[in-house]
């Protein structure tokens, strides 16, 4: 191992994250203990010292050892650490890479915002110091008292996994990251209020948590790609890029949507439980070109009461919204298609020009005419369908009329086998 040259040992070694593999392969030869210092990336696992007995080990020997590790790679790039830490150490461990360091994962353990180590500010606010940053990730974080980060300017990526918050403390914390390019927050809780203005940020991920209203507010003008879960009401600037769009509430109400036009929507995704018909109208209405659609929403209805949608007319629909291609519907919304009077202006004149893909769910065989009906419109009025998915779920098949409609199902699946589909 001693005659391997320098350059095809620092090769090997820089594929190597987790920090048990890295401490042994200093044991390997001198050469490679003398490489051991050129490692970009350190990765603490959570179950990193886990195979030392536990009888004479402290926390405190866990923390020595994760610092003289960073100590020793002297051009660290990117560290991650899951395991248990005293966070009154990340400032030092810090400090040692601050030049070097472009990638930060942490796993905090519901630590963050107790007072630091001089007993003023917050166990987060060490951050700072690591001015090269580019991408920041923290788990299970504690953020009712905003962290004082200053301005990290080279900073793109920011992801927070698993947060207890407070009104307002999050804006003032993200506020520090002037560049952000991506934000991802994920099963956040506590706020009914989240509110951002990011000059720069292109993609952006939030699901939070909780049975009752929260209100988002954007301001993004670069903002190419939004992802929500959680909320029920729903404001963004419209002067956005947006070009892929997913709303979706798992608890709970979505009473309203304004997003101005959404002329460069191409993907839309809607989910949930319950929505107001005019949140959805609206949403519809101002994505008139979208070429995926996927509309996964149980019932409509602005109070406690769950109502169905409301008729929709199949030629208006396909009509106002010419570019789609991919179709994924729900049985609420295929309902609503599938009244008495939806197929009232279907003639041999009507074209869907774009259709490629259907994929419908079929929960009830009331009205199964109409329900054939509209199915053998998509594919009569569809030049370009190249595959219809029908999946029955949660039908009772104790019910005749379910199996009668199951079974006029399968003869339309035998008439258009090359196309059509059950599952």
């Amino acid at each position: 191992m001693n005659y391997l040259p320098e350059g095809v040992v620092q090769q090997i070694l820089s594929q190597l994250k987790n920090a048990r593999d890295v401490a042994s392969s200093t044991c390997v030869s001198k050469q490679w203990q003398s490489c051991v210092p050129y490692i970009p990336s350190l990765f603490f696992s959570r179950a990193a010292f886990d195979y030392l007995p536990r009888g004479n080990h402290q926390r405190s020997d866990y923390d020595a050892t994760i610092g003289r590790m960073i100590e020793a790679a002297i051009r660290l790039e990117e560290l991650v650490i899951y395991c248990p830490f005293n966070p009154s150490n990340l400032g030092k461990w810090l400090s040692l890479r601050a030049n070097t360091l472009r990638v930060l994962e942490l796993r905090m353990d519901g630590f963050g915002d107790k007072p630091g180590p001089d007993g003023t500010g917050t166990q987060l606010d060490c951050i700072c110091v690591a001015k090269q940053l580019e991408q920041l990730k923290i788990w299970g974080v504690s953020l009712t008292t905003a962290p004082k980060w200053g301005v990290l300017k080279k900073l793109k990526n920011l992801e927070i996994v698993g947060a207890t918050l407070r009104d307002g403390v999050l804006e003032e914390a993200v506020h520090a990251f002037p560049n952000l390019v991506s934000l991802v927050l994920l099963s956040c809780d506590g706020v009914g209020l989240v509110k951002f203005e990011l000059e720069r940020l292109e993609r952006c991920r939030l699901d939070f948590l909780g049975h009752g209203s929260i209100a988002l507010f954007l301001s993004m003008p670069r903002l190419e790609e939004l992802h929500v879960q959680g909320f029920s009401s729903i404001w963004v600037k419209p002067n956005h890029r947006l070009r892929t769009l997913s709303i979706a509430k798992t608890h709970g109400r979505v009473y309203s949507v304004e997003m101005g036009k959404l002329a460069e929507v191409e993907s839309l995704y809607l989910r949930g439980i319950q929505w107001s018909w005019s949140a959805i109208s609206s949403v519809l209405q101002n994505a008139s070109d979208i070429i995926q659609l996927t509309m996964k929403v149980e019932f409509c209805g602005n109070s406690e009461t769950l109502l169905p949608f409301p008729e929709v007319d199949l030629v208006n629909f396909f009509n106002s919204h010419p570019k789609l291609q991919k179709f994924e519907i729900h049985g609420a919304m295929f309902a609503s298609l599938c009244q008495k009077n939806s197929l009232a202006n279907v003639n041999s004149n009507f074209v869907i020009p774009s259709l490629e893909e259907v994929s419908v769910i079929v929960r009830s065989p009331l009205n199964a005419e109409q329900k054939l009906n509209t199915l053998e419109s998509l594919v009569m009025h569809s030049p370009k369908l190249q595959r219809m998915v029908i999946r029955v779920s949660q039908m009772k098949n104790c019910n005749e009329a379910a199996d009668d409609f199951f079974e006029e199902v399968c003869k339309f699946q035998f008439m258009n086998q090359r196309i059509v589909c059950i599952e």
